[in-house]
């Protein structure tokens, strides 16, 4: 390995210093490159790491090092961590959990199975996955699919503490990744296709005690707002700004799913995280009572919030009234980056619904919204005029409304489809070139409402959709993309035959690696994107690429098992074009590519 990369890591825990309110823990093993201590890498969420030994010259030569089966058939979102000599990693429902000793052969140090029931599964949006666990303070952090927050011994696997989170048989379920921050780990709910209210929380690492909730929508009380200190683009929100978006008492069924990765800024003791689209998916049933459309807050929306307190100290909601199921859970990233010749402290943001958006991460000012795939057609702009009334609105183009004089529609060529330009699969940031780089989608859909009642437990949908490739186009499904945050522009788009639904991992080597859904690993250059490795994993790849170092050797990993909303037609057996929400007849060729599996490769230099 280069001297640079070693010595970043020796003096990044030598001389590690950290805000008293960050926990010290996480921030020290994550500041040291050989370990990959955070699902996202670090608290800023940058999926970056300053290991350099392998890099462009040489990433072409890489071997597979050894292999790992979960034993799992379904998608296998997220990825292992690495704490020193220790490796963990999680599967799938029923969610089990593995600690393998990298100085022993990759042997099996313990191994925990919850007992979960599963009827859970049938209430489970789009596949039954989980997008990983979190470390700190010698425990190990699961969120189960019944939504039980589990704190493990990081050593034994012993159960220390299990916390219900929320209740399946109201169609509540859990499949994000915790957030350890100070001494709170902080996790959502996933719902929102079920007409369930979510919130996000916050529990005691040591206990499981429920410290505060935030919910996506109601009382200010409840959603924890301070009508006059809680900003939106520049103003206080105000009194009720939720319930008067709402109408009647719709907001008890209201939505807001919270189940994207989150980030955490220590100096201004904030975490970032995104709510989902509003219960139902038939707008014309959550109009108002005039039948006029009306924001639904906050639904849609990023939130910035004191860990402390779970106060909001700013919230933007990207696509109000949502009419097309663009969830706003994707990830935030926290750079500093010059926007305008200034040096900005920023956070940004890759929506489904086809607007990068980069924010102020300390006062929510919208800085920069452009479109990342040229194809999006729902909406012309984000009006970026303070002075306007339309200011920080997409605007909507009327022929993809799917809501009409008061009426839903059936509206046809939307772009992107329901799963938007990018879900949950995570860019990343590097900090080589200060460029982003995103896995996005490349597809779109026809979307016909239709009304549907609400029971508690059953689906709360109210859409049929057909999802296809963007027309005019290069004829796949995805790209692979390096972004500038700054102006709001591509730099340059590798195309791919399917969706990139992996997550993506920059380097101080150069490279940035990603999967697809046929499942080739690839590297490309981060300066052009030229392709410089790849390789065919066992099954098409949804998880997110990782690296850490042992033994003074660079290893990169990935998971593979083909599954989540894209590959939902292969990993629940469905056939039926409109099922799995439009994805199964979208993706229906990817079965001449892949099949299921559950496994991580972990790949090296020879």
């Amino acid at each position: 390995m280069r001297k640079s990369a070693i010595a970043c890591g020796l003096l990044a825990s030598a001389a590690f210093t950290s805000p008293v309110w960050a926990n010290a823990d996480v921030q020290k093993l994550s500041a040291d490159p050989n370990n990959w201590a955070v699902q996202s890498g670090n608290y800023a969420g940058t999926r970056y790491s300053t290991l350099d030994q392998i890099n462009t010259s040489n990433v072409g030569s890489l071997k597979v090092a050894w292999t790992f089966s979960t034993g799992v058939l379904r998608g296998h979102e997220g990825g292992p961590l690495v704490i020193g000599d220790t490796m963990y990693l999680h599967s799938a429902f029923p969610n089990i959990v593995f600690a393998l000793n990298l100085a022993d052969e990759n042997k099996i140090i313990w191994k925990y199975e919850p007992k979960q029931d599963p009827s859970v599964i049938p209430v489970m949006c789009c596949d039954t996955v989980n997008r990983g666990v979190q470390y700190a303070e010698g425990k190990i952090f699961l969120h189960q699919a019944d939504t039980s927050l589990v704190a493990l011994d990081a050593k034994t696997g012993k159960e220390l503490w299990k916390s219900v989170n929320a209740d399946p048989k109201r169609g509540e379920t859990g499949t994000g990744a915790p957030l350890v921050t100070k001494d709170k780990v902080i996790i959502g709910v996933s719902g929102a296709e079920f007409g369930v209210r979510c919130h996000v929380t916050a529990y005691d690492i040591n206990s499981g005690k429920k410290v505060w909730r935030a919910y996506s929508m109601g009382p200010d009380s409840d959603v924890l707002l301070d009508p006059e200190k809680t900003m939106s683009l520049g103003k206080p929100v105000g009194k009720d700004s939720s319930l008067k978006t709402w109408n009647g008492d719709q907001w008890k069924i209201g939505g807001g799913s919270i189940w994207g990765y989150m980030a955490y800024d220590p100096e201004l003791n904030l975490i970032y995280y995104g709510t989902g689209n509003p219960s139902t998916w038939n707008p014309a049933q959550r109009a108002g009572p005039d039948g006029k459309q009306i924001d639904q807050k906050w639904s849609m929306t990023h939130f910035a919030r004191d860990v402390d307190t779970g106060v909001a100290k700013w919230a933007y909601q990207m696509t109000p009234f949502d009419e097309w199921d663009y969830d706003g859970i994707n990830e935030p990233i926290l750079a500093d980056i010059k926007v305008g010749g200034a040096d900005r402290k920023v956070r940004v943001h890759f929506d489904r619904n086809g607007f990068a958006y980069t924010l102020d991460r300390a006062t929510g000012e919208l800085l920069v919204a452009a479109k990342y795939d040229p194809k999006v057609n729902w909406a012309t702009e984000v009006v970026m005029d303070p002075k306007s009334p339309q200011y920080g609105r997409p605007q909507v183009v009327a022929k993809y409304s799917t809501f009409q004089n008061g009426q839903d529609v059936n509206s046809k060529g939307i772009c992107p489809a329901a799963l938007g330009s990018k879900d949950q699969q995570p860019a990343s940031f590097s900090k080589l070139t200060g460029l982003f780089y995103v896995p996005t989608n490349h597809v779109c859909m026809d979307y016909e409402p239709f009304k549907v009642s609400y029971t508690a437990g059953q689906p709360y949908v109210g859409a049929t959709l057909s999802m296809f490739p963007a027309p005019d186009s290069h004829g796949g499904m995805g790209n692979f993309i390096a972004w500038d945050a700054a102006a709001g522009k591509i730099v340059w788009s590798k195309p791919e035959q399917f969706s990139v639904w992996s997550g993506a991992l920059t380097t101080a080597g150069g490279v940035a690696f990603y999967g697809t859904l046929e499942g080739y690993f690839k590297a490309v250059d981060q300066k052009d994107g030229k392709e410089l490795f790849k390789f065919k994993t066992p099954s098409g790849i949804i998880g997110n690429a990782m690296t850490y170092a042992h033994g003074g050797k660079q290893y990169v990993a990935i998971f593979s098992g083909v599954g989540g909303w894209a590959g939902i037609g292969l990993a629940a057996g469905l056939t039926n074009p409109t099922d799995g929400l439009g994805a199964v007849g979208g993706y229906a060729g990817l079965k001449q590519y892949t099949n299921l599996g559950g496994s991580l490769t972990v790949f090296s230099l020879p």
